[in-house]
C-alpha cells in the first residue's frame, strides 16, 4: 500500500536588504530645481549637483533603468532568485557634506515620499528604508514620519552629515529613538576622507567607502553610542574594513588609555552589529560569518549599481553552510528584523537546502 509523500517544508523567502532606487518623479523634481541633469539618461548616466552627491562637478553616476522602472526591477529580482528587496535611496542623494539644513531636509523628504510611492507599486515585493538626515536637527522628526506616516520598514543613513560625525551629541536623540523603536537601520558610506588621494581609478567607491564605514563604526564604538544604545544596525558592504581591523582596535583599547573609553573591547561591539553579504569574496564572507555568526549576516547585493553581486544565491551557497545558517542569511534574519512577510516566488531559484536539512548553527 503506497502512501503519499509528505509535503516539503516551506522555503524561506530570499530577502535582499541592500538595494537602491531613484524613482523618476524624484529625479524630475531635482532636475526642475537645477540639482540634477537627466540629459544622458539614455546612456544610463545621471549627473547630480555636488552639494548632493559629494562628487566633483560632472561626475557620472550610473542610472540603470531598474532604479526607476518597476517592470524591469521586478524582472531582475526574479532573474537573481530574490523574492523580496529592501530598497533605499543611494548615498549620492544624502547630501552628507552639505551645510544647508533647509536643502538637505527638502531633498530628504522628496526622496522618502518618492520611495514610499515606488515600493507601494511593487505588489508587495519591495519594502523601503527611509533616508535619515543624520547630523541635522530634523532627523528624528523625519524618521518618525517615515515609519508612522509613510509606512517604510526601516531606515538608512550616511556615515557623516551636517559637518558632524555620527557620535556627535546632535545625533543622540536619533540613536535613542532608533533604539526605542527597534528600527532596522542600514548604515551606508556616504563620503570619503582625503578625496584628492582617491580621485583616480574609481577609488572613492572601491576603497574610500570601505574605509569610511570602518571610521564611522569606530566612532560609534569609542564615542560610547553602542554602550548607550542597543541598535539594529546593519553595516553595508560587510562592514567595509571594520571587521579586518577589529584586532588592532582591541590592541589600542588595551594599551592606549585614551582609547579605553568603553565597557568592552571594540570586537565585542563589532560582534553585536549586523552585516550584509556584499563583500564579493567567498573567503572574506566565510570569515565574517565565522566571526559574527550567521544570525548577524543578511543578504545584500547593492542592486542595481554596477558594483553588484548579481548571483547572490550562488554567493551564499558557496559558503557551504548548513541549512539553518543558509536560510537565516538568505532571508530568515531579514524577515525577523524587518517584519517583512515575503512570500517565496515560485519563479525564483530556491536555496540549496530546505529548512529541514543539514546541521543547525
Amino acid at each position: 500500500m503506497s502512501s503519499t509523500p509528505p509535503e516539503p517544508p516551506p522555503r524561506t523567502p530570499v530577502i535582499d536588504v541592500h538595494t537602491h532606487a531613484m524613482p523618476m518623479p524624484f529625479l524630475r523634481r531635482l532636475e526642475r530645481r537645477g540639482l540634477a541633469d537627466l540629459s544622458r539618461r539614455a546612456d544610463r548616466v545621471l549627473n547630480l549637483d555636488p552639494a548632493l552627491c559629494g562628487l566633483a562637478p560632472g561626475s557620472p553616476i550610473p542610472l540603470a533603468p531598474e532604479q526607476y522602472d518597476m517592470e524591469l526591477r521586478l524582472a531582475s529580482l526574479t532573474a537573481m532568485g530574490v523574492d523580496h528587496q529592501v530598497v533605499a535611496a543611494p548615498p549620492f542623494v544624502f547630501a552628507s557634506e552639505c551645510g544647508d539644513d533647509r536643502l538637505v531636509m527638502e531633498v530628504t523628504r522628496l526622496a522618502n515620499d518618492a520611495l514610499a510611492e515606488f515600493v507601494a507599486g511593487s505588489g508587495g515585493r519591495l519594502s523601503g528604508l527611509g533616508q535619515i538626515p543624520v547630523g541635522h536637527p530634523g532627523a528624528v522628526a523625519e524618521l518618525t514620519r517615515c515609519l508612522d506616516e509613510l509606512g517604510l520598514a526601516g531606515a538608512t543613513m550616511g556615515t557623516f552629515g551636517g559637518g558632524r560625525e555620527l557620535d556627535d551629541p546632535v545625533n543622540e536623540e536619533l540613536w535613542k529613538t532608533l533604539d526605542a523603536r527597534r528600527c532596522f537601520t542600514l548604515l551606508h558610506p556616504s563620503r570619503v576622507s582625503s578625496r584628492d588621494r582617491l580621485s583616480d581609478y574609481h577609488l572613492v567607491q572601491l576603497l574610500g567607502y570601505p574605509m569610511e564605514t570602518a571610521l564611522a563604526t569606530a566612532r560609534l564604538i569609542f564615542g560610547g553610542v553602542l554602550d548607550r544604545h542597543d541598535l539594529v544596525l546593519c553595516l553595508a558592504h560587510g562592514g567595509g574594513c571594520a571587521p579586518a581591523v577589529g584586532g588592532r582596535l582591541d590592541l589600542g583599547w588595551r594599551r592606549k588609555p585614551v582609547a579605553r573609553v568603553t565597557r568592552g573591547t571594540p570586537s565585542d561591539y563589532l560582534r553585536r552589529l549586523l552585516y550584509d553579504t556584499a563583500v564579493f569574496d567567498t573567503t572574506a564572507l566565510r570569515r565574517l560569518v565565522e566571526d559574527v555568526t550567521a544570525g548577524h549576516v543578511l543578504l545584500g547585493t547593492d542592486t542595481p549599481f554596477d558594483l553588484v553581486d548579481d548571483q547572490p544565491l550562488r554567493t551564499v551557497r558557496a559558503l557551504g553552510a548548513g541549512a539553518a545558517q543558509e536560510a537565516a542569511i538568505l532571508g530568515g534574519n531579514a524577515a525577523r528584523l524587518l517584519g517583512v512577510r515575503a512570500t517565496p516566488d515560485d519563479r525564483a531559484a530556491p536555496p540549496l537546502h530546505t529548512a529541514a536539512e543539514g546541521p543547525t548553527p
